[in-house]
């Protein structure tokens, strides 16, 4: 009977996963060991994109590449992860009641937004999923059907982090393109921070900054956010904001599935790893992309919720847990080099590098840089199992 490395995710994190694993089976002659995915559709949904419009054509298919490196998919939604017995329970595409046994789980099922604010569940917009993305999309097309006011006009997006600030820097140009030039659309970018783009270094905060006053972005700073109905947001302050489209991009946390699991996690639930993305405490599962805790190398930085660290986080999961049943030694998990490409619109973008965000191109030449991530990089290897395999190798090199 063949041992099963069971996969619970298909995202960047999973997909790595699965062909990383599949590579050293296959390098190994291992035809006893099965690779399974487990995941609600057979695709890789580019989640970084989802910020743009056209958000529903950001899913390219992952059967003809699974298919090509001997990888199986099971369509379906994990539910219950029976740690003692070794298996996962889920439903299947036709809603019924299923179980799957595995000798090792990698666990990557990734993260949500968690709508924190009263009325933020009924009435705020997300570009957390696909369908969330293209529910908001959907409604932005749909504004200038609706009377002229300030609340049609006005958007506010609730957070200042990275898929805040793409998402606000994008709007303006879609704004007037949907409601007209003339139009006096408004984009606010509501964040508690005292600064603007204060989560990052003050260089990569002046650009954000210049990027917003070029483009008419406003923040408002310090904001605590009380409620969300379909008036608008209301402040801790007092202050009230009218928009009939306010967007949740803060409160992201790691899949529930990781309470399942009797081991250790951190605030946003994510699980804390071994240097292998073994989770402490358990000797069959493994933990990776946005359900991992993971040290990214030896100076104490972690790895974020972001596709550059899932990437490299599935290709060192998938080889080790193939390793550990294999017999031969891991490669622990190292991703010391860190970068951002920051899309700002109209503006263009800006690139940094290392942990500090040292800023090293701005404008037109940084969104080529974004546009070679987003386009090209961070999509599936091509549907043939020596290209696959190579690019799936955990020490090759990717950023």
């Amino acid at each position: 009977m063949k041992q099963q490395v069971l996969i619970l995710g298909a995202g960047f994190a999973g997909m790595w996963a699965a062909l990383s694993a599949a590579r050293l089976t296959d390098l190994h002659d291992r035809s006893d060991i099965e690779i399974t995915v487990l995941a609600p559709q057979p695709e890789l949904r580019i989640r970084p994109r989802f910020y743009e419009a056209g958000v529903e054509s950001f899913a390219p298919p992952l059967l003809p590449l699974f298919a090509a490196t001997g990888v199986k998919f099971i369509t379906g939604s994990a539910s219950e992860i029976d740690v003692a017995n070794k298996q996962v329970w889920y439903h299947t595409a036709q809603e019924q009641l299923a179980a799957i046994h595995y000798d090792r789980l990698v666990l990557a099922t990734g993260s949500h937004i968690n709508p924190i604010f009263p009325g933020a569940k009924e009435h705020a917009f997300d570009v957390d999923q696909l369908e969330s993305a293209a529910r908001l999309e959907k409604h932005l097309n749909q504004l200038a059907e609706q009377p002229e006011s300030d609340a049609r006009n006005t958007v506010v997006v609730c957070g200042g982090g990275f898929t805040g600030i793409e998402l606000a820097t994008e709007l303006p140009a879609r704004l007037r393109a949907i409601l007209g030039e003339t139009t006096q659309a408004r984009v606010i970018v509501a964040d508690r921070s005292p600064v603007v783009g204060g989560h990052y270094s003050e260089e990569l905060c002046d650009v954000i900054k210049q990027a917003s006053d070029e483009l008419g972005v406003e923040w408002m700073l310090n904001a605590e956010i009380a409620s969300i109905d379909e008036h608008g947001v209301t402040f801790k302050n007092g202050d009230f904001i009218a928009s009939h489209t306010v967007v949740m991009t803060m409160g992201v946390q790691a899949s529930p599935l990781t309470g399942q699991i009797p081991a250790t996690r951190d605030a946003q639930g994510r699980l804390h790893v071994d240097e292998n993305l073994k989770v402490i405490g358990q000797e069959d599962i493994y933990a990776t992309g946005d359900v991992a805790y993971a040290r990214t190398d030896d100076k104490g930085n972690t790895a974020l919720m972001t596709c550059q660290h899932a990437i490299m986080l599935g290709r060192f999961v998938g080889n080790n847990v193939a390793a550990d049943i294999i017999g031969v030694a891991p490669h622990p998990y190292r991703q010391v080099n860190y970068v951002t490409c920051l899309d700002l619109g109209g503006f263009g973008a800006v690139y940094t590098e290392g942990w500090d965000q040292v800023v090293k191109s701005t404008r037109a030449e940084a969104k080529k840089i974004k546009v070679a991530i987003t386009s090209e990089l961070i999509y599936p290897p091509k549907a043939d199992k020596a290209i696959a395999f190579a690019a799936a190798d955990p020490l090759a090199p990717f950023v």
